[in-house]
């Protein structure tokens, strides 16, 4: 098996986000060594996944040059741009929760027009990116983040954070029906995990079931009640982890603190995020990438 090659460095020579307006003007420097889509993700712009995207767009430029791999390394030496525009620094890390309403899709920007979440939310907030998605009728917790990385490392599915759904659906479904979806179902050649479902009441024609799974596949929710006969009318997200909608109110959004955050992902992750770190704020961040790596 050939091996892969070894990432580029990038030459040493002395994108958009909205940033409160009191902070300094962006340096375009990351703060450390790292590949150049972590170092876009960890200032907040998008995710590594859309970072890759951006920089094979040619959006990207490392001194000076447009890039077209994200195989290459940078480091505070280096200065990117993005869309023509300073890299931003990285902001201490945050979470949100919002209470997406039904209408809105998960997108930043949306090639048949209809509204998005990002354009719906406060003036006031940073350029954030969702932890996974709610689609165009779904409702309820939608988490967000100023961190890329943060962001990838939630939607794993190796994280194992259970997402927890009410659903109102028009039809009958048995609980022995339910039950049997513990062991996970195939539907269409797709396999679908272990579901956690129980019948709550029946209201008409519809019954309200609720729902706990660990994978989020696309329209999962939906796709295994139709298996079973029910056709989903109202699809409400109440849960991811350890965070809950509670009484959010539709269209809101409510910071999480960040030592709740850190207690949830745990000791190793949350010091690999830097959030354990008392000094994890842009100026210390910036502090200790220009230490000289023999004081380190």
């Amino acid at each position: 098996m050939p091996r892969k090659p070894e990432p580029e460095r990038a030459p040493h020579v002395p994108a958009p986000q909205r940033r409160p307006r009191h902070q300094p003007a962006a340096s375009g420097r990351p703060t450390e060594e790292m590949r150049v889509a972590k170092a876009l993700a960890r200032a907040g712009l998008c995710s590594r996944r859309e970072a890759e995207r951006w920089i094979e767009e040619g959006r990207v430029r490392v001194n000076g040059k447009t890039i077209k791999s994200p195989a290459l390394d940078v480091s505070p030496s280096d200065r990117i741009e993005v869309d023509g525009k300073p890299l931003p620094d990285a902001e201490p890390i945050r979470l949100w929760r919002y209470h997406k309403p039904r209408g809105l899709v998960t997108t930043h920007r949306d090639p048949e027009g209809r509204p998005t979440v990002f354009e719906k939310l406060p003036p006031e907030m940073p350029r954030v990116v969702s932890i996974g998605r709610l689609d165009l009728n779904t409702e309820g917790l939608l988490l967000l983040t100023n961190d890329g990385a943060l962001a990838r490392h939630l939607e794993l599915p190796a994280t194992g954070w259970l997402r927890r759904y009410r659903v109102r659906a028009y039809g009958k479904v048995e609980q022995a029906a339910l039950d049997k979806l513990k062991n996970g179902i195939e539907i269409e050649g797709v396999r679908y995990g272990p579901v956690e479902a129980t019948v709550d009441r029946v209201q008409g024609h519809n019954v309200w079931v609720t729902l706990a799974l660990r994978e989020g596949k696309n329209r999962e929710v939906r796709k295994i009640l139709n298996h079973l006969g029910l056709d989903v009318n109202r699809l409400i997200r109440v849960s991811y982890g350890p965070f809950q909608l509670l009484d959010l109110a539709p269209g809101a959004v409510e910071t999480v603190r960040r030592r709740v955050i850190a207690d949830q992902l745990g000791p190793a992750v949350a010091r690999e995020l830097g959030l354990t770190d008392r000094e994890n704020d842009a100026d210390a961040r910036r502090a200790r990438a220009k230490k000289p790596k023999d004081e380190a």
